[in-house]
């Protein structure tokens, strides 16, 4: 029989969608709930004591309304804070999306690796354990930056991407002592791939950026494997607020199948 459980995904805006497009590549055949905390946006300015808070609440919500087969904290942010309590709270699998360093250590030939991040997740000490875990032969710089969550989220309201604005957001990791030998940088928020063609022309130096979501992708298809699927794959877009400015994101959100928009 068919199993009409949706995969439900959840960022505090669009950067999420990142994740979506990962796996929707490897699971064309699941149905998806995306769910945008717009009320609460952004999360990387925000105390680990207001984000503790708020993420398990809501996705108690979340998972009563649209009962999930599983659960992935689409935002690193959330899930180097929450990931543990929000598990704690819920009775379902729950997927969190940490910074990708320890396949950016596997990767670099300088030892010298670049996280880019919101300024929330590059203090947190789970980014230190994974880099003395994963890079410790390694230099790891690091820079919070909330224009570029700012810039995607433009990009996907369909507003044009100002390349000097991505130069002045990236100079806070290249021109850190030692900036001038990254090779590798971790784009450590969801939002940051929506950006990679002005990421990429935007950098001082050739570099690779790697994320995240194609490990986040496998692990849902392994935490989902030998599941029925539903026989309809309508997908959801969900925000905490709704205001006019969803009218130009409809069409970023229907090229990933999110044709119905609702509010929480």
């Amino acid at each position: 029989m068919a199993d009409d459980r949706p995969i439900l995904l959840f960022d505090s805006g669009v950067g999420g969608l990142s994740v979506l497009d990962a796996a929707r590549t490897l699971l064309p055949q699941a149905s998806y709930v995306y769910v945008a905390d717009s009320a609460g946006f952004p999360y990387g300015t925000k105390s680990e004591r207001e984000i503790e808070a708020r993420v398990p609440a809501l996705l108690g919500r979340l998972a009563e309304r649209y009962r999930p087969r599983l659960i992935v904290i689409a935002c690193n942010t959330a899930s180097t804070i929450a990931l543990a309590s929000v598990r704690a709270a819920l009775d379902l699998a729950v997927v969190g999306t940490v910074p990708a360093i320890k396949p950016a250590a596997a990767l670099s030939t300088t030892r010298t690796i670049g996280v880019l991040g919101t300024e929330a997740t590059v203090r947190q000490p789970y980014v230190d354990d994974l880099a003395a875990r994963f890079a410790a032969d390694c230099t790891v710089l690091r820079h919070g930056s909330a224009a570029l969550v700012d810039l995607a989220e433009a990009k996907l309201h369909g507003a044009a991407v100002d390349p000097a604005a991505v130069r002045a957001a990236l100079s806070g990791l290249f021109d850190q002592p030692g900036g001038d030998a990254i090779d590798i940088v971790v784009n450590a928020c969801t939002h940051f791939p929506l950006l990679a063609p002005e990421l990429a022309a935007a950098s001082p130096h050739r570099v690779r950026f790697v994320d995240g979501s194609d490990g986040i992708a496998r692990r849902i298809a392994a935490l989902t494997e030998g599941q029925e699927w539903p026989a309809s794959r309508e997908g959801i877009a969900v925000f905490t607020r709704r205001d006019p400015s969803l009218r130009a994101l409809a069409p970023a959100l229907a090229a990933r199948g999110l044709n119905t928009i609702e509010s929480l």
